[in-house]
């Protein structure tokens, strides 16, 4: 029993002692004043005593019954808050990663979707098996492995190895008392290490760190960019990290003070200060004046204790934050590669359009060049590029739109500068005719695509157009097909498409023109 409850029920009863003893006085005083009837003072008295045993049972209940029910059920509350918090998490995980199944369904290379099945079923396996990772991170000197060893207490990898000996991530089972999960320690390859092999190695790295509950990330010195930028990434993608200062038995006690003060320096805001602790995994041996060598212990005792309490304290919203990112980040990717699926089936219709568009203004030429004119062309495209990003719209809703964004580059002088854009380009051939109405069909192909390119950022975008409205991404979608690379590829596919086929319908002849001519004016 507490000390507390104890000192208050001592103190309640020498109260509640008290109370009868003034109450027993009262009464006798009262019984002798009835003394001239017996049976009313034995009633009385017999009143006294069940009114002092009721007084003392209650107050008994209520201090080691009651209390101690209220206390019980304040911690089962607690327990239960603490399992539903990870259990919540772990449903969100869940129904991401069916989520992310459905999206994975609808990617049509067969390769990358297996893969993304097969990763999304590995964290559902780490869902259900609710296993902690930590993972050892950092470059191939800063004596990750030693700390490994160090902690399982036995040797599980090569000490004093060069750089790079960490090939693979190598994961071992470590068992904290107190705590019913098991605990996989990943040692990984090096960071920051020469040649396309280091490269490949940081990779993996990088990548089993991104997979960590909990992340170790070692340095044997004050941090350098290079360290600093992937702890800091990694920090911000929400990754529990402690900042391990190892090899202090190189460093003077001033000297590993004034180290640890600069790095809790600088990852103050990301990385607690008590997250950041100093060890000597493999202190190094000297010698005795006896001649025998003395290897000290290696001194990880604070990084024992503060893995420790985190794991004890956070153990399970850690694995249940872990598994719920790795599910985010898994339909994040998902997401973007059918994004790009998407763009890559849209820029099909769009090039398919635009040539058509350029077909219809060079059989049936204007004297200007007018999208409305090809309003029902840009509808169909709009119907098309809105299917693929699973939009259904009818012809009318696609006519409405195709009209009001041909109105919008009109309004903004875009059509005046296509035509003097691509004028310039095609000037290469004396046929004027031939000429004129073949800039009047290539500009229209060339609005078709804008056209075709600003929709595809609408529906990319679920059917908004952003902050800055139509009029942002028109002008944004011109800067880009006017940039003189494109521009150069554009006007040799217009010559094929529509100048030739054009000149062999009429009758004239066309020839392409000298090299040295053919150079675009650099756009202003």
């Amino acid at each position: 029993m507490p000390l507390s409850r104890i000192v208050t029920l001592i103190v309640g009863l020498i109260v509640i002692l008290g109370l009868s003893l003034w109450l027993i006085d009262s009464l006798s005083r009262l019984y002798w004043q009835l003394s001239y009837s017996p049976l009313l003072g034995n009633l009385l008295l017999l009143l006294l005593i069940v009114l002092i045993g009721a007084l003392v049972a209650a107050f008994v209940y209520y201090v080691l019954i009651l209390r101690s029910g209220e206390q019980r059920s304040r911690r089962q509350r607690q327990r239960v808050t603490s399992a539903q918090i990870p259990a919540a998490k772990s449903d969100a995980a869940s129904s991401t990663l069916q989520a992310v199944r459905q999206q994975v369904a609808q990617i049509q290379d067969e390769v990358t979707r297996q893969a993304l099945l097969s990763r999304s079923r590995e964290i559902e396996v780490n869902l259900a098996r609710g296993e902690i990772q930590v993972v050892v991170f950092g470059t191939g000197s800063a004596g990750k492995t030693s700390l490994v060893n160090a902690v399982m207490g036995r040797m599980v990898g090569q000490v004093d190895a060069p750089m790079g000996t960490t090939q693979v991530g190598e994961t071992y089972c470590l068992r904290l008392k107190g705590l019913e999960r098991k605990i996989l320690i990943t040692d990984t390859p090096g960071i920051l290490e020469a040649g396309v092999a280091g490269t490949e190695r940081e990779q993996l790295a990088r990548a089993l760190a991104t997979e960590a509950d909990l992340l170790l990330f070692v340095v044997d010195n004050d941090l350098r960019r290079s360290e600093y930028e992937p702890l800091r990434g990694l920090a911000e993608i929400g990754k529990r990290s402690l900042l391990v200062l190892n090899k202090t038995d190189l460093y003077t006690d001033e000297d590993k003070e004034s180290i640890l003060a600069r790095l809790r320096q600088r990852v103050h805001g990301f990385i607690a200060t008590n997250d950041v602790v100093a060890i000597a995994a493999n202190p190094q041996s000297a010698k005795l004046e006896t001649g025998e060598t003395f290897q000290p212990e290696p001194d990880i005792v604070p990084l024992l204790r503060r893995m420790a309490a985190i794991l004890r304290a956070e153990g399970e919203d850690l694995v249940a934050d872990n598994i719920l990112l790795q599910s985010l980040r898994l339909g994040e990717e998902a997401r973007k590669l059918i994004d790009a699926q998407r763009r890559r089936q849209a820029d099909k219709i769009v090039e398919r359009f635009q040539w058509i568009g350029a077909g219809v203004v060079s059989v049936t030429p204007l004297p200007v060049v007018d999208l409305l004119a090809t309003a029902a062309v840009n509808a169909q495209m709009v119907v098309e590029i809105g299917r693929i990003y699973g939009c259904e719209l009818n012809m009318e809703r696609g006519r409405e739109l195709a009209l009001s964004l041909a109105k919008t580059i009109a309004s903004l002088g875009i059509v005046k500068g296509a035509i003097q854009l691509l004028s310039t380009a095609l000037q290469t051939n004396p046929a004027t005719f031939i000429i004129g109405r073949a800039v009047q069909g290539v500009t229209a192909a060339y609005l078709t695509r804008i056209a075709g390119k600003s929709f595809i950022e609408y529906f990319r975008h679920d059917q908004d157009w952003g902050d800055g409205g139509m009029t942002e991404v028109v002008q944004r979608q011109f800067q880009i097909n006017r940039r003189d690379e494109f521009i150069k590829a554009f006007v040799q596919e217009a010559i094929a498409r529509v100048v030739k086929p054009l000149a062999e319908v009429t009758g004239n002849s066309f020839s392409a023109p000298p090299e040295e001519k053919d150079e675009i004016p650099e756009s202003k």
